[in-house]
């Protein structure tokens, strides 16, 4: 939603006064593109600042990367170019990893963010993380901010070749997932690795998704443990069951667009406890529902601006990935 600046007094003639009014009005009517960059994120990930101003370190090879990410002091971080890895690199705390321009990232492996705080990763092409290795494992870890990354894999393998391509677990908390494309990959996002794990998980694993482009992605968009998660704005396509809510697990999911999907939603698959859903101003495409349990989490505690279901294709497409920055 664009916030208009405050009226101000315009001094000078009346022609002079209408000229400056219109041009004001000019301004004020240029569109911004679908997925700007934001400048901080909405949702549960809200106040992460990563790096902040710190000043940018750029890296174009693997052991810098690895030197630059390590600590909690505040840094920035900028790949260039596309990095080979096995395995993941540990990122600090109070770091922001930026990819430059539409193709630099990391493939092969991952990120883990294990038991850190405010992180931003931003801009990264994340491709074919091989098993054990999550594209972005975020692990006990606070205030998190995925944006704008392009993650991929194929399906031309085992679906345990690769690991998950989003994975957030042990107790997370605070993450907002925006503006990404999930590519041709049978895991997509699992949020609560176990059903046994309520002591560690439950009243943490508050996580928002929105303005995601899920396309050939089989499952876990996302799957959700224990947790409470806020699904919206985003664009699925081409999946076996998408959002899965188990485990007593509260899961909004608002003015989303699914296409080619056989399940949208469920909450009574894979584990001994169902999950609880809401379901509001979707654009289903013939997918079902399986919803077993309403549940109660229907007003997330913070502002946002959902669009209706009928703009969100376009939005997503033309915003999400990395390059759209």
């Amino acid at each position: 939603m664009r916030t208009h600046p405050p009226r101000t007094r315009l001094p000078g003639s009346p022609l002079a006064v209408a000229a400056s009014a219109l041009a004001t009005l000019a301004v004020l009517a240029v569109p911004q593109p679908a997925g700007a960059a934001e400048a901080s994120p909405a949702g549960f990930g809200a106040g992460t600042t990563g790096g902040g101003t710190a000043p940018a370190v750029t890296v174009s090879t693997l052991s810098a990367f690895k030197s630059a990410v390590t600590g909690n002091s505040a840094k920035v971080v900028r790949v260039n170019g596309l990095i080979s890895l096995s395995g993941q690199v540990d990122v600090g705390s109070n770091t922001t990893v930026l990819g430059m321009g539409s193709s630099s990232g990391i493939t092969g492996g991952g990120l883990r963010l294990k038991k850190v705080s405010n992180v931003v990763v931003r801009n990264l092409n994340i491709s074919k993380p091989v098993a054990p290795a999550d594209g972005i494992t975020v692990e006990a870890s606070t205030k998190v901010w995925i944006d704008h990354n392009s993650f991929s894999a194929d399906r031309d393998h085992d679906k345990d070749h690769y690991d998950g391509l989003l994975d957030i677990n042990h107790g997370a908390d605070g993450v907002t997932v925006s503006w990404n494309t999930f590519r041709n990959h049978f895991k997509g996002s699992l949020v609560g690795h176990s059903d046994n794990n309520a002591s560690q998980d439950t009243g943490h694993l508050r996580v928002t998704y929105h303005h995601n482009h899920f396309a050939n992605v089989y499952s876990r968009i996302p799957s959700l443990r224990f947790g409470t998660g806020h699904f919206y704005n985003n664009y699925v396509e081409g999946a076996e069951t998408a959002c899965h809510s188990r485990m007593g697990a509260q899961l909004l999911v608002e003015n989303n667009v699914f296409r080619s999907t056989k399940v949208a939603v469920t909450t009574n698959r894979s584990s001994d406890v169902d999950g609880y859903a809401n379901l509001r101003g979707n654009d289903l495409g013939g997918a079902a529902t399986e919803v077993s349990r309403v549940g109660t989490f229907t007003n997330p505690p913070y502002g946002y601006s959902a669009e209706p279901a009928s703009s969100v294709a376009t939005s997503v497409t033309t915003g999400a990935g990395a390059g759209k920055l």
